[in-house]
């Protein structure tokens, strides 16, 4: 289904193209698309959920459930706050990501193909033979710092980056997204420990807190709760947003860095499914792709049809 290319520079109000404040600039880059104003990324969000299912009903595969939970959390990451350029993707003093529930790549490869890592066009390859756009995250994509899908190890490889900016000197920071359900995985709770131990203050862990993992709810598998204290009982700065209000999700990671001497995790509070009525807090679609028919009735709620 043919949809016109979304503009990050165009401003919600008319389409017109709007800079981005003064202040929230950095020199150093000025890719025009970064540290945009919190309000006019709503547009951007709806688009990045109608591109995450095109992208999943083109390969018959994938995971949209927890793709749509994390849109507004990625939409804050890469338009918003971390250091990156998709013209240098492996600039030495980028801040790091590390989408340790890998198998949600279809938000991750949008967002990358928006922030222009790759042609946007290239989402059609999703999941294909050779295509460097595989179903869980892997470093041949540009952009991808770290290969993931073993639920559970994300973290560590955090801790690994944060440690060695440390060695280097390096200001950039290491951001980590969980999901909920591999927080039943022990090397989580290993890396967390390892984390406060080294006082990894340039360390932020973001828990997707959509309380379903696979094909049912978190409670039914492995209760987490509660999931906060157990944060705060490895020395963790722990933060609660709601994870569908960018303001919120910004105003969290951009206190985490004020927090010296240990992590920051942020518990975001989300809906799996997001933005799909018939998705929203359904297992079954945890790791189905729609169904033409679905497809259709889902893009026609994101862009307010019907």
């Amino acid at each position: 289904m043919p949809e016109e290319h979304f503009s990050p520079m165009a401003s919600v109000s008319g389409g017109q193209a709007s800079a981005a404040p003064v202040a929230d600039v950095w020199p150093t880059l000025g890719v025009p698309f970064l540290l945009r104003n919190p309000r006019d990324l709503g547009p951007l969000a709806r688009h990045l959920r109608r591109q995450v299912l095109l992208t999943i009903a083109a390969a018959n595969s994938g995971h949209p459930g927890g793709s749509l939970s994390a849109v507004e959390i990625m939409t804050a990451l890469y338009f918003c706050l971390m250091r990156h350029d998709p013209r240098n993707p492996h600039w030495p003093d980028r801040d790091r990501f590390v989408l340790s529930k890998g198998h949600c790549t279809p938000i991750l490869y949008s967002v990358l193909a928006e922030c222009g890592y790759f042609p946007r066009e290239e989402l059609a390859t999703f999941r294909r033979i050779n295509s460097r756009l595989q179903g869980h995250a892997h470093i041949m994509a540009p952009g991808v710092d770290a290969s993931t899908g073993s639920l559970g190890q994300g973290l560590s490889f955090g801790v690994g980056a944060a440690l060695a900016g440390r060695l280097e000197r390096k200001n950039y920071r290491v951001y980590v997204l969980l999901g909920d359900g591999e927080c039943d995985e022990g090397q989580v709770w290993e890396a967390a420990m390892s984390a406060a131990h080294y006082r990894l203050d340039n360390l932020i862990a973001i828990v997707d807190r959509n309380r379903i993992q696979n094909d049912r709810f978190t409670d039914e598998v492995m209760e987490l709760e509660p999931l906060a204290d157990k944060w705060r009982a490895f020395r963790w700065n722990t933060l609660e947003v709601d994870g569908h209000n960018i303001e919120q999700v910004l105003g969290a990671l951009k206190a985490a860095p004020q927090e010296k001497g240990r992590p920051t995790v942020i518990i975001a509070h989300t809906v799996k499914g997001k933005g799909v009525s018939f998705m929203e807090n359904n297992p079954d679609f945890h790791g189905r792709a729609p169904t033409p028919t679905e497809l259709e009735r889902a893009l026609k709620e994101l862009e307010g049809v019907g």
